[in-house]
């Protein structure tokens, strides 16, 4: 994992403070990928839609739960992947793929999240399921999930810090991540910094439209016009990203 792209407090506060549709939206101008590609399907769902966006960097591990582990108990490998979040950039968002096919059982409860929460850790993301929403609501820990059981069966954790395909994507440890409850994206780490300080110029863009429509005496030209300033600016915006 590179450290040599993490972001500052202040960055990581003004990442936060965007929706992820405008964290998507200016990640696009980019062009570094297909437009497809870089954020989690819809299988990916935000348990706990009231909470703000978070924002951190994939602390990933594999996950299962249809037969005991080999050794320990059904939360084996907890302790390993606490001490490993010191190898990530900043604050960790762990990412488990349950590898079980169908999901039996959840991957995390109010045990797991709070020991998460405790040890710096600002969000969770699995494709499996969720339990105990209502104690890890009250934490105020964000997760995202593929549905909820209630039962954690044999829970246990294969391995820490290993590429992971989740939600149609694969994440890598260290990985840049922002949710909420649209979603979750990845965000390119060398461009993080820049992405949070034009998402205001991106947001600006789009209020031209906005503001026609909230205007007296709206009609199809003006509309189009409004439409047209706003699609120049965000052009600018992108030409100019990528001539960085």
């Amino acid at each position: 994992m590179n450290k040599s792209h993490a972001l500052s407090a202040a960055d990581l506060e003004l990442l936060r403070k965007y929706d992820t549709p405008t964290i998507c939206n200016v990640v696009e101008l980019y062009d570094h990928c297909s437009r497809t590609a870089f954020y989690m399907d819809a299988r990916i769902r935000a348990c706990f839609p009231k909470l703000p966006p978070m924002v951190g960097y994939a602390a990933t591990a594999t996950f299962r739960s249809a037969f005991p582990p080999t050794s320990g108990n059904v939360y084996a490998g907890l302790d390993q992947q606490v001490t490993a979040f010191a190898e990530i950039p900043g604050p960790p968002i762990v990412v488990f793929q349950d590898l079980d096919t169908p999901v039996m059982s959840a991957t995390f409860g109010e045990i797991m999240c709070t020991t998460y929460k405790s040890f710096g850790a600002v969000g969770l993301i699995t494709s499996g399921a969720a339990r105990d929403l209502d104690q890890v609501e009250a934490i105020g820990f964000q997760c995202f999930a593929d549905g909820a059981i209630c039962a954690h069966g044999y829970c246990h954790i294969l391995q820490v810090h290993v590429p992971v395909h989740v939600g149609g994507i694969h994440i890598t440890p260290g990985q840049l991540l922002h949710g909420d409850r649209n979603g979750v994206t990845t965000i390119p780490n060398d461009k993080a910094s820049e992405v949070a300080h034009v998402c205001a110029e991106f947001v600006a863009a789009e209020q031209i439209v906005l503001d026609y429509l909230k205007s007296p005496n709206i009609n199809p030209k003006g509309y189009g016009e409004a439409r047209k300033e706003c699609k120049n600016r965000i052009d600018a915006l992108a030409k100019r990203l990528k001539g960085k």
